[in-house]
């Protein structure tokens, strides 16, 4: 029995490499698909345009010389690893397909059709394939359920960049044991390091344990991991006091949260820090705070760079008047607002503002033009990550240069790009991949820290 995937334009725009993760099955990508490639790749929008283009190349790549005829029976994938899969490329011309009484086929002869004609290509399929498992993959909704009451038995969305089957199991950065953590143990050694107490156990304490997470019990105990290696776990002793009473630019933490999240950005081994949880929870405040620290007062990095992916309304901010921080205004008005927060009780909060600005060297700039640089000496913040894909945030974090520390900011419970869900979401794959990365701390900040209305609005509207 042969697995036949035929795979939907959103699927290649999602993840460009999409065909080797079927690499081992026959693939099948419309000429619809193709058609659509070649249409997106010239868009103005330079996220989706760039990842158009690497499909389409890594398409090409595949084919290579194959002779039109071999390119329809299907090419050899090869894949990008040591592994030797047997699965094929084919590209179908799906404009061949006619009405066939045998074969419920949608019209494709009405407007905004391309979705009838790539769903045709799989009900084809599986009427010529009855024997094999015809597989449509689509990041659309509405084009699953088309598909599903068209006749095709087999609809799926790309599952591939899940890293986790339940958002809830999303890594938070910390764990809570229940009662005292040391009852738990059955050896310990301590060694005093420069002022600092560390903790060498088991790893069979926490098997699940990853560097940089706090660990707390309900005896006020915390400890922070620095080190794990296949047998033991370092912790750090760390003081609940010393935590709640770190300031930066006259920021203080107002819960635990707050606190493990300033350590983070304090912390010199972690070259980056991932902060997730609910709007008002204080996520950007903190970041922005502890760079202004970090660049005025300590001289740790010359500028702060304050990014986020304009929303698809903005496509491409180049027909906005004045320069790139002035087009971007728009979408970053909430660094606006949390400098205001900062200095709005100077006596002159406007001068203290742009004074912050120009001291900081405070740049505002649109992830779209943020490829092909790299950024050295920098504090990078990244804002409302949760609406990229695992192949947008990679390219971001790749630019980060020298001495340099990006914070990625995120809420999974505000998407608004309608082929993500938390599961699937950049910022999700990032947590879990980045968790058991030596330099790299991740923290959910919960608490909403704007209103009672706020906190209201978040957990029950």
């Amino acid at each position: 029995m042969e697995k036949i995937y035929i795979l939907d334009t959103n699927v290649l725009l999602h993840d460009p490499m999409a065909i080797h993760a079927f690499a081992e099955h026959r693939v099948i990508i419309p000429m619809t698909v193709l058609e659509e490639l070649d249409i997106i790749k010239d868009r103005r929008d330079k996220d989706v345009s760039r990842e158009a283009r690497i499909a389409i190349n890594n398409i090409e790549k595949i084919v290579g010389n194959a002779s039109p005829k071999d390119i329809q029976k299907g090419v050899k994938i090869r894949s990008n690893d040591t592994q030797n899969f047997e699965g094929t490329l084919a590209v179908y011309a799906d404009q061949r397909i006619k009405s066939d009484e045998n074969i419920p086929f949608l019209s494709a002869n009405i407007q905004h059709a391309n979705d009838n004609r790539i769903i045709n290509v799989a009900l084809n399929l599986q009427h010529y394939h009855p024997d094999d498992i015809v597989c449509l993959v689509t990041k659309d909704i509405n084009m699953r359920l088309k598909a599903k009451g068209s006749g095709l038995n087999r609809v799926e969305d790309y599952r591939n960049d899940r890293v986790l089957d339940d958002v809830d199991l999303l890594a938070k950065g910390y764990e809570v044991v229940d009662g005292q953590f040391w009852e738990s143990v059955e050896r310990v050694s301590t060694a005093n390091l420069g002022g600092d107490t560390i903790h060498c156990v088991d790893r069979s304490v926490m098997p699940d344990a990853y560097p940089n997470m706090f660990i707390m019990d309900s005896t006020d105990f915390i400890g922070f991991v620095t080190k794990v290696d296949e047998k033991h776990i370092y912790i750090l002793d760390m003081n609940k006091q010393h935590l709640m009473s770190q300031k930066y630019w006259g920021v203080k933490p107002r819960n635990l949260e707050q606190a493990m999240s300033l350590f983070l950005l304090d912390y010199d081994d972690a070259d980056m820090a991932v902060l997730t949880g609910p709007a008002g929870s204080g996520k950007t405040l903190l970041a922005l705070a502890y760079g202004l620290h970090a660049i005025i007062e300590e001289k740790r990095y010359n500028k702060l760079i304050v990014a986020r992916s304009t929303p698809p309304i903005a496509e491409d901010i180049g027909f906005l008047p004045g320069t790139e921080e002035e087009k971007m205004a728009p979408w970053l008005a909430a660094f606006d607002d949390n400098l205001e927060v900062l200095h709005g009780n100077d006596e002159h909060s406007v001068s203290s503002i742009d004074y912050v600005k120009e001291k900081a060297n405070i740049q505002f700039k649109s992830l779209n033009f943020m490829r092909g640089r790299s950024f050295n000496n920098a504090y990078i913040i990244i804002d409302e990550s949760q609406g990229l894909t695992q192949f947008q945030l990679k390219s971001i974090i790749t630019r980060v240069g020298m001495n340099s520390k990006i914070i990625v900011l995120g809420n999974l419970a505000q998407i608004d790009n309608k082929y993500i869900t938390p599961l699937t979401s950049g910022l999700t794959y990032l947590v879990e991949k980045s968790k058991a990365y030596n330099h790299a701390g991740i923290m959910h900040v919960n608490g909403i820290e704007r209103s009672r209305l706020a906190e209201f609005a978040e957990e029950n509207l």
